[in-house]
């Protein structure tokens, strides 16, 4: 079962694997942009971490190359990511809630949608 952190570059090769489905190291590779494009090696020796890690999987072999999945779910990630963020904070969420509001990244929009979910988990 995963339950390690991610990193930047692993997370980025995650969601090529979330946005795409299931890619081969080539097709995850040719998911980043030209310029600063990591290494073919690079982006196989990761894959192949996150395959130990239990984040994704070998799904089949064509020629060559081997085909890989998500096995982790992107909202999973997200949580994990977001309770370890709240862990810098002691767990309280009002100082992201600040930074959110004060850097205008929350919206109106985005308060009424977590008043539902507040409401809907209540009952």
């Amino acid at each position: 079962m995963f339950s390690s952190k991610l990193t930047r570059l692993e997370t980025r090769i995650m969601e090529a694997l979330w946005d795409r489905g299931a890619l081969s190291v080539r097709e995850i590779l040719e998911s980043f942009p030209e310029k600063n494009r990591p290494a073919f090696t690079t982006i196989q020796t990761t894959v192949y971490r996150l395959e130990k890690k239990e984040a994704l999987r070998r799904v089949r072999r064509i020629g060559n190359a081997n085909v890989f999945e998500a096995l982790i779910s992107r909202s999973k990630a997200q949580r994990r990511i977001i309770d370890e963020l709240l862990g810098v904070f002691g767990g309280r969420t009002q100082p992201l809630m600040s930074h959110l509001i004060e850097s205008g990244r929350l919206t109106l929009d985005d308060i009424e949608e977590a008043r539902k979910l507040l409401r809907k988990n209540r009952k």
